[in-house]
């Protein structure tokens, strides 16, 4: 009897041993096949978002082109001498344009996001505080001293241009 649990034992542990290692060696090729499978969906997924994320960043430059004072002084010219309807229709033109590319943020960083209504945010306070000027009391004196200010110092718009640009360059050279 003793030589029978013996045989059996004997038959058992290299079975059972081969049957845990073919359990391991199975289990870490499904997850490795697994990994396989997501990095490939994962590079898909990517090759096909790349084009929208960087038609996002375009949209957003472009925004911030159209925002840059020297140019939206160009293109938003006042309706009368007053200044502060001047400095109301340029804000409100930098707001709109801002609200039709908001939905551009999903797809870039936080913090270029954050740089980009920075640059928003600062040029509208670059135009009210030209407002507040007491040697400005006209809408063409309200452009003269912005245009006089940006000459100056440099554009918001610029520094988050700047910034754009390299996060797409690490985008696309990663």
């Amino acid at each position: 009897m003793e030589d029978r649990i013996f045989d059996l034992l004997m038959y058992s542990v290299p079975a059972i041993i081969t049957g845990g290692l073919a359990y391991f060696f199975f289990r870490d090729h499904m997850q490795n096949e697994d990994k396989r499978r997501r990095y490939l969906l994962h590079k898909d997924s990517q090759k096909e978002a790349l084009p929208i994320r960087l038609q996002a960043y375009e949209r957003l430059s472009l925004f911030l082109e159209r925002i840059t004072p020297s140019k939206l002084l160009i293109r938003v010219t006042p309706n009368s001498s007053n200044k502060e309807d001047y400095e109301r229709l340029l804000i409100m033109s930098i707001e709109q344009e801002f609200d039709h590319n908001l939905s551009q943020q999903i797809y870039m960083s936080d913090q270029c996001w954050n740089i980009i209504i920075a640059a928003k945010n600062t040029t509208i306070q670059l135009i009210r505080k030209a407002g507040l000027s007491e040697k400005v009391t006209s809408a063409d004196k309200l452009r003269e001293v912005v245009l006089t200010e940006m000459m100056e110092q440099e554009s918001p718009s610029n520094t988050a241009l700047s910034f754009i640009k390299k996060e797409v360059g690490d985008l696309l050279n990663p």
